[in-house]
């Protein structure tokens, strides 16, 4: 049950969570205080956005080859997306209010860091649905039996 196409949606959900790693969330052209003290916003700039990051693509993985468990592999797909949204919205609430409590003119301009969680959601919520497919198959194939 491993090459199932599940398995390339939760590969892709934690690729997701790994290209945080490279791409930023955000660029400014002026720095300031915490966040864009270099001008760049990504997720090694606060720790709690770093451990979901982590945990997120660390949960993608491990529920790959829970194979044989998978209501198990349903409530991590929750658990993914759960993740990813609130990596989403911590990492626009801090970068908000950073510029908010800024008196400098910096424009912020948002990259596509920010936007990437959001994928995994998508690909979170279609590896779930097809996960839920080969359950009702195998309950279909118990019944025959």
């Amino acid at each position: 049950m491993i090459q199932r196409i599940q398995t390339i949606f939760l590969l892709l959900a934690a690729a997701c969570f790994a290209i945080l790693f490279i791409t930023p969330m955000a660029t400014s052209d002026k720095p300031t205080a915490q966040f864009l003290s270099d001008k760049v916003y990504t997720v090694q700039d606060h720790i709690a956005l770093l451990g979901l990051t982590i945990l997120g693509a660390t949960i993608a993985i491990v529920t790959i080859f829970l194979y044989n468990n998978r209501k198990l592999q349903i409530k991590l797909g929750y658990g993914i997306m759960l993740m990813a949204i609130v990596l989403s919205l911590m990492s626009f609430l801090f970068l908000t209010n950073d510029t908010v409590n800024q008196d400098t003119t910096a424009q912020i301009h948002d990259q596509w860091g920010m936007f990437i969680p959001l994928v995994s959601v998508l690909l979170a919520v279609l590896a779930n649905h097809y996960i839920r497919k080969d359950d009702q198959l195998v309950k279909s194939m118990d019944r025959l039996r």
